[in-house]
């Protein structure tokens, strides 16, 4: 079943264009992973997705729909001063997300390098 779902999103990728709504769930995964991978902040999300900040801050604001908890971790004093924290996963399975990452970031048009 695993298999026949990572195909799904290649077959997907290739056949027809993928839709807003796809677009939308593949930015929350995507931000979901860069999360857990390492400490982020808005500018960081920014500079590595190339997406613009309002986007990551909808995106993020909107992680509850899919049933993912991710918190802003104040560090300092300054109001944006912190980091994001993923502190729930929900349904979502982190290991599909790394076997399809260069997946995500293909239909994302995002440069990995």
């Amino acid at each position: 079943m695993e298999s026949s779902n990572h195909s799904a999103v290649k077959d997907t990728a290739i056949s027809q264009p993928i839709t807003k709504a796809h677009k939308a769930f593949l930015r929350k995964l995507l931000l979901c992973f860069l999360i857990h991978q390492q400490q982020h902040n808005l500018l960081s999300l920014h500079q590595l997705t190339k997406m613009p900040r309002r986007t990551i801050q909808d995106t993020l604001a909107a992680m509850l729909d899919i049933g993912v908890q991710i918190k802003f971790v104040q560090d300092g004093e300054r109001h944006n001063a912190g980091y994001y924290q993923l502190q729930d996963w929900g349904p979502i399975d982190h290991q599909w997300i790394e076997s399809n990452l260069n997946d995500i970031y293909h239909n994302l048009d995002i440069d990995l390098g």
